[in-house]
């Protein structure tokens, strides 16, 4: 595979480079089994529509086709546009204190995975799939207190899960 150069100039990063070094899609963690693209997470709803509104050109066009995408001010998008219309995520100052935002992806883990599955590979891989790995316990959860197919029941914790791309709607 040809190496590809990625530049980032938006609003939360300028300058910053990588490379692709896997095919799309392709060459995962072994222990990483995410069940939606992220094309397939912006298109069902997440995070209020506001991830990636001003950094488009990053990111394969057809990803944004069908995505449900904020426009507005509010910093935390429209619980509307997610698929269960809840609001599931806490602000990016939360994200900050927490320690879980490193500089070469400062949206956060939502950005990591759309570079990594896009091709990128870093030393950080190994610590944002730790944190995938953890969401499972909300799949249990759901599959433990709700009947199949029961969209209504646990909507934010079905919706949290959306954001790590769990299938959340076929539980």
């Amino acid at each position: 595979m040809e190496v590809t150069r990625i530049t980032v100039n938006d609003k939360m990063q300028r300058g910053y480079s990588y490379e692709l070094h896997a095919p799309m899609g392709e060459d995962f963690d072994a222990e990483f089994k995410p069940q939606l693209s992220p094309k397939e997470m912006l298109a069902l709803g997440v995070f209020g529509g506001r991830y990636l509104t001003d950094c488009r050109a990053e990111y394969p066009a057809d990803w944004f086709a069908e995505a449900k995408l904020y426009e507005g001010d509010h910093a935390q998008g429209d619980a509307n546009l997610n698929f269960f219309a809840v609001q599931a995520s806490q602000p990016l100052a939360v994200w900050k204190a927490k320690g879980w935002i490193h500089p070469q992806d400062p949206r956060g883990w939502f950005q990591w995975y759309c570079r990594y599955f896009m091709g990128r590979r870093t030393d950080d891989d190994a610590r944002q799939i730790k944190r995938w790995k953890a969401m499972a316990r909300h799949v249990a959860q759901v599959k433990g207190n709700c009947a199949f197919g029961d969209l209504m029941c646990r909507r934010k914790q079905r919706q949290a899960l959306l954001h790590w791309a769990y299938d959340s709607i076929n539980m």
